[in-house]
């Protein structure tokens, strides 16, 4: 299983699939890099070289005792580029938290070797209802979750993965097997790491970091993301990072890896062989 230690000496694992333009693949809280695995395959059938690794805390990452903030995540994804040796045309996707990764890479690293980007389903740029942000989600909602992950960590997400998954509403529908295995895959997590982690994406404000985005970005969004809401996320994102292209899948919930796998596979590997 390979691996990489961060600048804090955290072992991170990741995987590769494939040869050609190197693309970077962060995945979505609380699962880990497996969740892209079609993705990669078919990444890699299209000529690139996909790559993708687990965040500290999740999969089979170290459960490290701190680093839990975009600063950190986004410094770790910089220690991956330099242990690959990447130096130029990297495309990234981040998957639901994932993408503020890419935000704060594009601003603390000066977006370093990218030409491409992509967010999805992304919490990009700014997931917590205030003020001048009232279309993103109440306080109170990230306090019941954050109470609810304290109360019972598995029970917890039984009832969290049906929103995830879009279960009952109009959009296309998993299988019960496709629940379970995030479900398993959480259980694999840190639950600090869980917690810190859901308080990052909750609270970070990504509004700073959109200017730095100068390269092509596709944003993909489900309309009926009940996690993510679109409104304060996908369509903002799209509005405030110049020539960003914005593709909502209708009716769609929030991991759209797992209910649109072949259009979102198709939809990543056309814009970035597009976007070289």
């Amino acid at each position: 299983m390979p691996q990489f230690k961060t600048r804090d000496d955290t072992a991170i694992r990741f995987k590769e699939l494939g040869e050609g333009r190197p693309v970077i693949l962060i995945h979505g809280w609380p699962l880990s890099a497996d969740s892209w695995d079609p993705v990669m395959m078919h990444l890699a059938e299209n000529g690139m070289r996909a790559i993708a690794y687990d965040r500290r805390g999740f999969g089979a990452s170290d459960h490290a005792p701190g680093g839990y903030d975009y600063d950190t995540f986004s410094d770790d994804l910089a220690d991956l580029i330099a242990h690959l040796g990447l130096t130029d045309n990297i495309a990234l996707a981040g998957f639901s938290m994932g993408g503020g990764e890419i935000a704060r890479y594009m601003s603390r690293h000066g977006g370093k070797g990218v030409t491409a980007a992509a967010l999805v389903s992304s919490v990009v740029p700014y997931m917590l209802k205030t003020d001048d942000n009232p279309d993103g989600v109440p306080d109170a909602t990230f306090q019941e979750m954050t109470q609810g992950m304290k109360d019972d960590f598995r029970a917890f997400f039984t009832g969290f993965f049906k929103d995830f998954f879009g279960v009952g509403g109009p959009g296309t529908q998993v299988s019960d097997e496709e629940r379970h295995w995030a479900w398993l895959t959480t259980m694999k997590a840190s639950q600090y790491a869980t917690l810190q982690s859901a308080a990052a994406f909750a609270y970070t404000d990504f509004r700073p970091d959109l200017p730095h985005f100068k390269v092509p970005t596709l944003v993909i969004h489900g309309t009926n993301d009940q996690t993510v809401p679109i409104d304060a996320t996908g369509r903002a994102a799209a509005q405030h990072i110049e020539g960003a292209t914005l593709i909502e899948y209708a009716d769609e919930p929030h991991a759209v890896f797992a209910t649109v796998t072949d259009r979102l596979k198709t939809d990543l590997a056309e814009f970035f062989a597009a976007n070289t």
